[in-house]
């Protein structure tokens, strides 16, 4: 039981960074978060490079994949899902991340040659349907001052997540977890470092006790700890039924913005959300079509 556990914990900590960022991006500049939240995880990561050597076996070019790797996560990343976030609410958001799976999928079958089953292609339909139909539901509010606007960012920001699972998973032969996740912390390090010298970002004027608290929390036990638990359910278990647990992001969200931030969905986005979660259940299910011709 404690690989499952280990992964429910990891999606309930990934889960609760949407009520982490709504509440931190009322008060400090979303790049000045984000800058923070990638030096202290690559803090963080120092000692488990302290004394033992990562499997890093470079090859010449590599360098690009590094780089474009990076540039997908959690460069653009976090760029479109923050944004994203000061114009939806954390549970629309939350919603359109179930279609991640389902974006890796055609992603690996176009530059994996990883062919799909017909269910995927009707699982994805459908959860496309559904984001269509949760964001051309949806009505400005105070969480949502934007909701179509946000809730396609967020869904911009699945596409760049896609992007780097598929470079991982090439890199993964030479290069360790830890050593891919090492260079992300640092590429977005420099890279949001670089935006918050610019004219555009805001250095906080003040730094209040609470909103630092959730800062540090977002950079150890989000980028550390959901990372953790993650890639040791992920060693012990089959890697599809891990990535199975990803649906319970959306879940756990809905529960904790109800409770912290009292957000409401109403009932045709409720529907809607049904729809992405139901597409996403269909595209798991590939020997539906083989079992039920064995029974006829």
């Amino acid at each position: 039981m404690l690989p499952y556990l280990a992964l429910t914990l990891a999606m309930l900590l990934w889960a609760s960074s949407f009520i982490a960022l709504k509440i931190v991006f009322a008060v400090f500049d979303p790049v000045f978060v984000l800058f923070c939240r990638m030096i202290i995880a690559t803090i963080c990561m120092l000692p488990f490079f302290m004394g033992r050597a990562e499997r890093w076996k470079y090859r010449p070019g590599d360098w690009k994949w590094l780089l474009l790797m990076g540039l997908c996560e959690p460069c653009l990343y976090f760029l479109f899902e923050a944004t994203a976030l000061l114009n939806t609410s954390a549970s629309q958001a939350s919603m359109i991340t179930a279609t991640l799976p389902l974006l890796v999928a055609v992603g690996a079958h176009f530059l994996l040659r990883d062919r799909q089953s017909s269910l995927v292609w009707l699982g994805l339909a459908m959860s496309v349907g559904g984001v269509i139909w949760l964001t051309g539901g949806s009505e400005a509010s105070e969480a949502a001052p934007a909701p179509v606007l946000g809730n396609f960012l967020e869904f911009l920001a699945m596409v760049c997540a896609s992007g780097y699972v598929l470079i991982a998973k090439k890199l993964s032969t030479r290069f360790s977890a830890l050593a891919i996740t090492a260079t992300q912390t640092v590429l977005g390090s420099v890279w949001f470092g670089a935006i918050l010298l610019t004219p555009w970002a805001q250095w906080p004027s003040h730094y209040p006790l609470e909103a630092m608290a959730w800062v540090l929390y977002l950079g150890v036990c989000i980028s550390l700890g959901a990372y953790g638990l993650y890639t040791w359910g992920v060693s012990k278990v089959p890697v599809a039924l891990a990535g199975s647990f990803i649906n319970l992001i959306p879940v756990f969200t809905l529960g904790m913005a109800a409770v912290m931030l009292n957000e409401r969905m109403t009932g045709t986005q409720w529907l809607a959300a049904g729809l992405v979660l139901l597409g996403v259940f269909i595209s798991q299910f590939k020997g539906w079509p083989q079992r039920w011709r064995r029974k006829n």
